[in-house]
């Protein structure tokens, strides 16, 4: 039976008793009736001689080192859509999501690494789970169901105060048995150690299914930076995984070096399953490192694991003389995952100096 969760074109025209809410700075709640109803807030002094209803609070200030919290949800619903727009320094807005009352968070990632714009400048994306559009505006379609609570924040790390515009579409509704809830993480190395493995995810326990990577990639070599494999160890794999992968660009749905031959360039790309839709290059002067955004969604292929689950890619290039090449780069990603309760505690969130890009 239909239960209102998500809708698809197949089933746009079935009616359901789910009820559709909304939080934002015009109804910071989401009650039923209750938004535009604010007296100040930050567009008050522009809206000085319309009064209630005319844009009184289209957004929020979040002060240096002050968390607000963007949703505070009792269930049973599910979180549909996510759209925002952060100033400031998008590694140094921390978006935290906890279900059902848990201490430890779900999800726990810069802002703008969640959204796969780890580099802090604006490319534009196109994809079924994630859409970044001009000029700044975050999208996320990841369906999140819970049983009993939903509590998100975002958390400004920066000196600065940063100002947020953001709403958060959900709906309130019966969640079916087999639901799982949806997690990510965060991971940054830089420089990666020589030989070294770099480790996209690990330590999860319990049951569900892994449906995205994002990678931001600086690369610190000349050449050819992609050869490296992906593998999946699942339920217990412990040398060999059962998922191995035949280089970077090949499980980000790319070939051949990401190349335009014609052009003899990276040529971006976005799909709805997985793209290269941010290539940042030297500008002769000080930004000296190529620099690059891929995402791949498992949404039509998500790796099933029964208990735990490790994820890791190799940093392998392609030196002159035909031999592969370990490479020392800047590595940060995020994994999207779906599990059971409860969440295994995350790693220990790397300090300010440790997430800046430089």
């Amino acid at each position: 039976m239909f239960n209102g969760l998500g809708m698809h074109m197949g089933n746009l025209s079935m009616l359901s008793s789910a009820q559709t809410r909304s939080i934002s700075p015009e109804n910071f709640t989401g009650e039923k009736g209750r938004g535009g109803m604010a007296t100040e807030g930050t567009g008050a002094r522009c809206a000085r001689d319309l009064g209630k209803g005319w844009k009184i609070s289209p957004s929020v200030a979040i002060r240096a080192g002050e968390t607000l919290v963007l949703a505070d949800i009792d269930g049973p619903g599910a979180i549909q859509q996510i759209w925002m727009t952060p100033t400031g320094n998008w590694r140094f807005s921390i978006l935290r999501v906890y279900w059902d009352d848990q201490e430890q968070p779900s999800v726990e990632c810069p802002v703008g690494d969640f959204f796969a714009m780890g580099w802090g400048e604006y490319a534009q994306l196109s994809s079924l789970a994630v859409c970044v559009n001009p000029g700044s505006a975050f999208n996320s379609y990841w369906e999140m169901p819970f049983l009993k609570h939903c509590r998100m924040t975002l958390t400004n790390i920066a000196d600065d105060d940063m100002v947020l515009y953001y709403q958060i579409n959900y709906t309130l509704t019966e969640v079916p048995a087999g639901c799982a809830y949806f997690h990510a993480q965060f991971r940054r190395v830089n420089p990666l150690p020589y030989k070294n493995v770099y480790t996209i995810l690990e330590g999860v326990r319990g049951q569900g299914h892994y449906v995205g990577t994002y990678v931001a990639w600086g690369v610190n070599n000349t050449g050819w930076w992609g050869e490296g494999e992906i593998k999946f160890y699942i339920d217990g794999d412990a040398e060999y995984p059962t998922i191995c992968g035949t280089g970077t660009e090949d499980y980000f749905c790319g070939s051949y070096n990401f190349e335009n031959r014609t052009l003899r360039q990276y040529q971006p790309f976005t799909t709805p399953y997985a793209g290269l839709h941010q290539v940042i290059k030297p500008d002769g002067v000080y930004r000296s490192q190529q620099r690059f955004g891929m995402y791949r969604w498992h949404i039509a292929d998500p790796v099933r694991f029964q208990q735990d689950l490790r994820v890791t890619i190799q940093a392998l290039g392609w030196s002159t003389g035909g031999r592969y090449l370990p490479l020392q780069d800047d590595i940060a990603s995020v994994a999207y995952w779906y599990q059971t309760l409860p969440t295994a505690p995350f790693p220990t969130l790397l300090e300010r100096y440790q997430l800046e890009v430089i």
